[in-house]
């Protein structure tokens, strides 16, 4: 069960309308490295997870990740608020495309192919703030996308250590799984 708190993580207060570069952030939504997939990735995969800790680092980042998600839908309706219906086209943003494919969700139910998969998610997310950050040249976009940013890094540190904590349990089995993944039948 989730609780939700009616307020941003981070405030969003844009104030100068940009549909250029909300046509930019808006792949930050739905995209193939977006928050949607990277949420929907994560609260699937702990599943298959066999071990608490990580099925809660899972619950948490996952949960977290809708938040970034409300975050950029209002970033992205800050950015196109009272906008003529000519004004947006002029800018492109009509015309914008969002990937929702379940491909994006990434959930084999193998430990150590999910958390890999994960760390890699963050960094195909951070890499995309940092190239909106060279687009943007608007403070109050940056501020929050800077703040989003922060956030996969410190994702991806969790994740890190998530996947050291398998494979140390792993190991402790006399599975040396991530050097030498064997096949498990009992799996």
């Amino acid at each position: 069960m989730f609780v939700y708190e009616k307020k941003l993580q981070y405030p969003v207060k844009i104030k100068t309308p940009n549909p250029k570069l909300a046509a930019i952030i808006i792949s930050q939504y739905g995209g193939p490295d977006g928050e949607l997939g990277a949420s929907l990735r994560y609260l699937s995969q702990r599943y298959s997870m066999p071990y608490p800790e990580l099925k809660g680092l899972l619950t948490d980042i996952g949960t977290e990740e809708l938040g970034h998600l409300e975050m950029i839908g209002t970033i992205v309706h800050q950015l196109t608020k009272n906008l003529t219906e000519d004004q947006i086209k002029t800018a492109g943003f009509d015309s914008y495309f969002v990937d929702h494919t379940a491909a994006s969700m990434q959930v084999k139910g193998d430990l150590i192919a999910d958390l890999t998969e994960d760390l890699a998610a963050e960094q195909k997310a951070r890499v995309t703030y940092d190239n909106i950050l060279r687009l943007s040249d608007d403070p109050d976009v940056n501020d929050v996308i800077k703040f989003l940013r922060e956030r996969e890094i410190v994702h991806f540190q969790r994740f890190g250590e998530g996947l050291q904590l398998a494979k140390d349990k792993m190991n402790a089995k006399n599975n040396i799984y991530f050097y030498n993944p064997s096949f498990d039948p009992s799996v």
